[in-house]
């Protein structure tokens, strides 16, 4: 692979820290969910950071496949990832949901466009493909 583009990332404190880009375009702070027997406070937790990226890569994902099949996304198109994480066999796992809305397209582009990104495309499928369960909800 030809690698077009790194980010860095530093974390400290795990998941009662915080973590920022070596660009400094990315600050937040972190804390355990509640239902993790975390304190619940004010920062965001890895899961959400990892929902929000792979939703955005899945969307540029989309565009990809649509553009090379001459059609275009609605304006409102959106993809909503849900990341649970719970205890599996050894350590803990992840479990995801992407929900995908495709206002205005036909179901079968829709279902084609996504189905193509999630299979070939999108580089958060392709990471997590046979090791996480990932299912693509496809709505118009």
């Amino acid at each position: 692979m030809k690698t077009l583009y790194t980010a860095v990332a530093t974390a400290t404190g795990g998941r009662d820290g915080e973590a920022k880009s070596s660009d400094g375009k990315l600050a937040v702070k972190l804390d355990v969910p509640e239902e993790m027997g975390g304190s619940g406070g004010d920062g965001t937790n890895p899961e959400q950071l990892f929902a929000a990226g792979y939703s955005a890569c899945f969307i540029g994902a989309m565009k990809h496949v649509a553009d090379k099949g001459g059609l275009k996304l609605p304006d409102d198109t959106s993809v909503r990832a849900e990341v649970g994480i719970g205890p599996q066999e050894k350590g803990f796992g992840l479990d995801i949901d992407l929900h995908i809305s495709l206002p205005g397209m036909a179901k079968e582009e829709a279902e084609k466009v996504a189905n193509r990104a999630h299979e070939e495309v999108c580089p958060y499928s392709n990471a997590t493909r046979g090791n996480v369960d990932v299912r693509l909800h496809i709505g118009t």
